[in-house]
């Protein structure tokens, strides 16, 4: 797992051109269910090292998140070289493994 706590908000432009299994998890360090799903989220990344994780702080018009109409915390966003391949919002770790094999390359995703 390759992990980003992006210091500067990376723009729409950067992320469509990632590379590669990418996640992007947009909430806020207060929220508490971004909390609640940081050690599950950690547990399954880590079954996948091949996976790009990236953390966006988001609020109210931050663009990136409004490029992808983030409405609720947390969010993540599947991607597989920058095209969406799965988004959930509030997910069950069901719906993070779910994500992760679907643009996982070791499991054959994309």
């Amino acid at each position: 797992m390759t992990f980003d706590n992006a210091e500067h908000e990376p723009t729409r432009d950067e992320v469509d051109r990632m590379a590669g299994p990418v996640v992007l998890e947009f909430g806020a360090t207060w929220c508490g269910y971004c909390q609640a799903l940081q050690p599950r989220l950690e547990a399954l990344l880590g079954q996948f090292p091949e996976v790009r994780y990236v953390w966006v702080e988001d609020g109210k018009g931050k663009p990136l998140g409004r490029s992808f109409r983030v409405k609720l915390w947390p969010t993540l966003v599947f991607l597989r070289d920058g095209r969406v391949v799965k988004q959930v919002s509030r997910p069950t770790p069901a719906e993070v493994r779910e994500g992760l094999e679907a643009i996982s390359e070791a499991r054959g995703g994309g």
